[in-house]
């Protein structure tokens, strides 16, 4: 007994060092260049601002298609920079680039050179080679056109065993014919011959061919060392653009949010996990006060890991950090009630803790490890806001599985050994009220139903008043770019109080649809607005002169920042993701009814918020897609509990209980987690509703919609249709 004393004082004490060390490094930072530092952590450009760079399409007779595929290209590699980056047309002939970057600690310049101008890449055989060095006309055999993408690999596969460094080529159906035939001749010459890569007439690389490459897929070997592979396919993927284009100028912006955003986020924040930490201790005593300083070591743990790996956070990414809070007290919720009910067994506190975690382990494994299979596959097919999203959600979910599973049990475990055992300190569950909730199904999915059909009835109606379904946001329907010159400064708090009434006066676009960018130096504020015609462009440029003193105005018509191409991507990953958590779902529970159900409740959550924004005319954006994907991730987390409970549940049935007292009994136990969890989540949303600036105010409100929807969901739509599709598509034993 004296040994296991002694090994939870110790335990006890290495945490604290250890949490005061992660603290020390999070506000100090370590080392020469103070690593880990929390203000360091990289923020995107609507959370801190940037870089914006204009450039114009300088090859002639450009074409629509050449156009699209430059933008799409152009996207991939500033993604390649930076993952919340944003590329976007500007009137018919330029292209803005805008990268979010803390300028007081990054060059500029350093970056512009390494961002490059998009030149001319070339891949030249020897005997064409020779013509360009000579100044002679020439052909090619592939151009950046011909170039889908470049990356910098490591092939440890050959003969002698010696790292070699690569870049590998994907090229497009037209570059694979090519290169197919420049190839085939290369290897007829002895000593085989060279294809040169030619990036703004300098040559970048000079390799020999092999053998006859005709799928599209290359390989080049022999470079030095990693860096200068990943040099040569920056090089590549830098010219990979059907079109030449030409910087004009660039502009360090403001925040879109601004620091007001941030700072209110950040004062919100803590707030809300300070009550998350109160409402913990009230309902669970001491393991409930062991949550609190578990998810301290969590929010810690987050900031060092954000820091360290140079990980950008922008607001999206604020979404997956709040699911991921929502998931590390879900986790502990679960793993309490199960103690409680292991005392109302029976058991004494030691072994209670021991079984509680033990009985718990299966539920948070199969509810993050689906979620975690949905921000994988965002990860890998998504791009720009959504992959950030995916980003901050897989982080925050693998810490939250590990402050729960480890942190959470090493402290409850050596408090018990202490001698805090007493089952008051922990609380004991009550017998659950069973309602019927299967029963009940076909009341809860005809409210349903009326719901969805009204939101998806107001698309009608707000076509038929507004003009639009949805309310389409600047990244998804593009719009008109206003650059007003002051004569005295304006910065951003002040520009949304003084000029944001004027041009909603003019143009009649609400203030939700207005974006503000304020470029440093500079009196020049950046409008960006729904598209605005010549006769609104006057009304405003007049109510603007009328009301201030201003240098210069001019107005430009822009892109989508949501292009064609990263809807796609987002909708194939969705796609994916889903069939993948239900595929691991139908696995998991031996029942591809499970999977089913869960998938239906997924649809149903996402129509349901979708409602929302129908009904109450809300900004469709950036944010739309973050509240989606934080539905998603909060609902199936939800549902995946009670499936746990209802197939533990039916593993002990006996012979004569019917299935439908199994769902319902099922669902009465985990109700009270169902409640608690949607519970402190909402309230670190609410908080942040309540205290952040007017920018947050939608993209709070739907997450607020999205958790009761996900709670609602789990109790009355996920388990009872799963006994729905049971008793009705499948054998009816025991019904």
């Amino acid at each position: 007994m004296k040994k296991a004393k002694r090994n939870a004082v110790i335990a006890i004490l290495v945490f604290l060092l250890l949490l005061a060390g992660g603290i020390y490094m999070a506000v100090m930072g370590v080392g020469p260049n103070e690593s880990g530092r929390a203000e360091d952590i990289h923020l995107g450009l609507d959370l801190q601002g940037g870089l914006s760079v204009t450039y114009e399409i300088t090859t002639k007779g450009a074409t629509s298609e050449e156009i699209d595929a430059t933008i799409d290209k152009l996207e991939r590699r500033v993604h390649a920079v930076n993952d919340e980056g944003e590329v976007y047309m500007e009137g018919n002939d330029r292209i803005t680039v805008e990268l979010p970057m803390d300028t007081s600690k990054t060059d500029a310049h350093e970056v512009l050179d390494e961002l490059g101008k998009p030149g001319k890449l070339e891949f030249i055989d020897e005997e064409n080679e020779a013509k360009r060095e000579k100044g002679e006309a020439y052909e090619t055999v592939l151009t950046g056109a011909d170039v889908k993408d470049a990356a910098a690999g490591v092939d440890s596969n050959n003969a002698n065993g010696v790292k070699d460094y690569v870049v590998q080529l994907a090229l497009n159906d037209e570059g694979a014919r090519k290169f197919s035939e420049a190839t085939a001749a290369a290897v007829q010459k002895d000593p085989h011959g060279l294809i040169y890569i030619v990036y703004d007439d300098q040559v970048a690389s000079a390799p020999r061919v092999q053998t006859q490459i005709s799928d599209g897929s290359a390989v080049i070997n022999g470079m030095e060392d990693y860096e200068r592979a990943e040099q040569l396919a920056s090089t590549i993927k830098i010219g990979a653009l059907p079109l030449e284009l030409e910087q004009l100028q660039y502009n360090i912006v403001g925040a879109k949010l601004g620091r007001e955003a941030v700072s209110s986020s950040l004062k919100a924040g803590a707030i809300g996990l300070g009550i998350v930490a109160l409402i913990m201790i009230v309902i669970y005593l001491v393991p409930g006060f062991v949550a609190s300083v578990a998810l301290a070591a969590y929010i810690v743990l987050m900031l060092l890991i954000l820091s360290i790996r140079d990980i950008t956070l922008t607001l999206p990414g604020i979404a997956g950090i709040l699911l991921s809070i929502g998931m590390a007290v879900d986790a502990n919720v679960i793993i309490f009630t199960r103690i409680k009910e292991e005392i109302a067994a029976g058991q004494n506190v030691k072994n209670a803790v021991d079984a509680g975690f033990s009985k718990a382990f299966s539920a948070i494994l199969d509810g993050n490890i689906t979620t975690l299979i949905a921000a994988f596959v965002l990860i890998a097919l998504g791009s720009g806001s959504i992959r950030g999203f995916a980003i901050t959600l897989m982080i925050g979910i693998v810490l939250s599985m590990f402050t729960a599973l480890v942190i959470t049990k090493l402290l409850l475990k050596s408090l018990v050994n202490l001698g805090l055992s007493n089952e008051k300190l922990f609380g004991r569950a009550k017998e659950p009220k069973v309602p019927n909730y299967t029963k009940n199904f076909k009341i809860f999915g005809a409210i349903s139903l009326l719901v969805i059909i009204a939101g998806l009835a107001f698309l009608g109606v707000n076509a038929g008043r507004k003009g639009n379904v949805l309310n389409f946001a600047l990244e998804f329907t593009g719009g008109t770019s206003t650059t007003v010159t002051f004569e005295e400064q304006y910065d951003l708090a002040r520009s949304e109080k003084e000029v944001v009434p004027v041009i909603t006066d003019a143009t009649g676009a609400s203030a939700s649809q207005i974006q503000i960018q304020t470029v440093e130096g500079t009196n020049q504020v950046i409008f960006k607005t729904p598209e605005l015609s010549e006769e609104m462009s006057k009304d405003l440029d007049k109510a603007l002169h009328d009301n201030f003193t201003i240098s210069e105005i001019s107005f430009q018509s822009i892109s989508s920042t949501i292009s064609g191409e990263m809807r796609k991507d987002a909708i194939i990953a969705i796609v994916i993701a889903t069939i993948l958590m239900l595929i691991y779902i139908a696995i998991r529970f031996s029942d591809v009814k499970f999977g089913v159900s869960a998938v239906l409740a997924l649809l149903h959550d996402v129509l349901v918020v979708f409602a929302a924004y129908s009904i109450c005319w809300l900004s469709v954006g950036n944010t739309f897609i973050a509240c989606m994907l934080t539905v998603l991730g909060y609902s199936i987390n939800a549902t995946i509990i009670i499936f746990d409970r209802v197939r533990e549940n039916m593993r002990n049935a006996g012979p004569k209980e019917k299935l439908d007292a199994i769902v319902n009994k099922s669902i009465a136990q985990t109700f009270t987690r169902t409640i608690y969890t949607s519970l402190t989540t909402f309230v670190m949303v609410l908080v942040l509703f309540i205290l952040g600036v007017s920018s947050l105010k939608e993209f709070t409100l739907t997450l607020m919609v999205g958790i009761i929807c996900g709670g609602y969901s789990s109790v009355c739509i996920s388990a009872p249709l799963w006994y729905t599709l049971k008793t009705k598509l499948g054998k009816k034993e025991n019904a």
